[in-house]
């Protein structure tokens, strides 16, 4: 356990329960789902919209509002720099950010395979009230399930989100135009690296951890300084960079280029990557977005994203083109260049 769940464990101890186990009957609606809820659910994630108990919450949210769902599937569930609760938050207030909305409100789904430690549950609770609180969002609603040993994976989770959309927003692939540079946040694919170092038994020995985190207060700030000169938000989460480098030259029906000397990737990545046989362009990502801006502000947004204390490593790695249409190139280190492909599977499955 991390040290700050630690600390949050010490002054939220786990509550006595009458199981040390998730049981069927904690997913039968009954006396243990209530107990379950009561006991843990209910008090620890306690606000004015939750402590309702409806089976949906009455909200209050001014102007233009985003909507956004997804459902958490990872193993394994704990992984070096997080776990499937915080996953589940921050993804969730990451997919309303892309939109240009601050997360306000998420509901909290789980599917839980019985046997689950209670431990272990606590732990993804308290992970999930920690993450709520950095990204500022009430969690106001949920739903709890419990399938047969056998029937699902420790646990699953769905959150579903509602935002404000800032008023200077104007984020959509049809503004994307010759000329755009495209900015990554971050270093690329250490969340896909940090599973992949504890699955299946494969060890690294490196300190690569999950990049997850949440963009809420970042994608705010670009907003307020360039408003609709940021033309297009993306996170490469599944399939990674290049996945989503492809989409946006497939809907917007334009060219990328990109320099693979400015795609910024650690030294233990880039070698497990190597020893796996992956590329990291198609890694999955959870605490890094892309950034499609208009060229005139591209330096200032790119300083901008480097003030916040997950941006450092930030970097302009290309831009658009009107040059082969629908088709990503990159421009290798070493010379020459090459396309890079939207791949036809998965290359790691169950990463989010």
């Amino acid at each position: 356990m991390n040290p700050k769940i630690n600390m949050l464990s010490a002054s939220c101890p786990m509550p006595k329960m009458d199981f040390d186990i998730i049981t069927l009957g904690h997913g039968s609606g009954g006396l243990l789902t209530n107990k379950l809820l009561e006991s843990g659910v209910f008090n620890l994630l306690s606000n004015e919209y939750l402590d309702q108990k409806h089976d949906g919450a009455m909200l209050n949210v001014d102007g233009k509002i985003a909507f956004s769902t997804d459902s958490y599937v990872i193993s394994p569930i704990f992984f070096p720099g997080g776990n499937i609760g915080e996953l589940a938050v921050n993804g969730t207030v990451n997919d309303l950010a892309m939109c240009g909305a601050k997360a306000k409100y998420l509901s909290l789904s789980f599917i839980i395979e019985e046997g689950l430690s209670m431990e272990e549950f606590w732990e993804i609770l308290l992970t999930i009230k920690l993450a709520a609180e950095r990204a500022k969002v009430q969690i106001v609603t949920g739903d709890t399930k419990v399938v047969e040993r056998g029937k699902g994976d420790k646990i699953f989770i769905n959150t579903s989100g509602i935002g404000t959309v800032h008023s200077r927003a104007d984020i959509s692939i049809r503004n994307v135009k010759k000329g755009d540079k495209i900015i990554v946040s971050g270093q690329i694919a250490t969340h896909g690296i940090a599973i992949m170092s504890v699955r299946e038994g494969l060890d690294f020995e490196t300190t690569i951890q999950s990049d997850t985190c949440h963009f809420n207060d970042v994608v705010s700030d670009i907003l307020d300084r360039f408003g609709s000169d940021i033309h297009l938000f993306r996170d490469p989460t599944r399939g990674g960079v290049a996945t989503v480098l492809n989409e946006i030259a497939r809907d917007s029906n334009l060219g990328v280029i990109i320099d693979q000397k400015n795609i910024n990737v650690c030294d233990d990545v880039e070698g497990a990557c190597e020893l796996l046989g992956l590329d990291p362009l198609y890694v999955a990502n959870e605490g890094v977005f892309i950034a499609v801006v208009n060229e005139e502000v591209a330096t200032d947004v790119l300083a901008e994203i480097q003030k916040w204390k997950n941006g450092k490593d930030a970097f302009i790695i290309g831009e658009v083109v009107e040059a082969h249409p629908r088709q990503v190139i990159i421009n290798s280190a070493i010379g020459g260049k090459r396309v890079v492909n939207m791949l036809l599977g998965e290359q790691l499955p169950r990463i989010c």
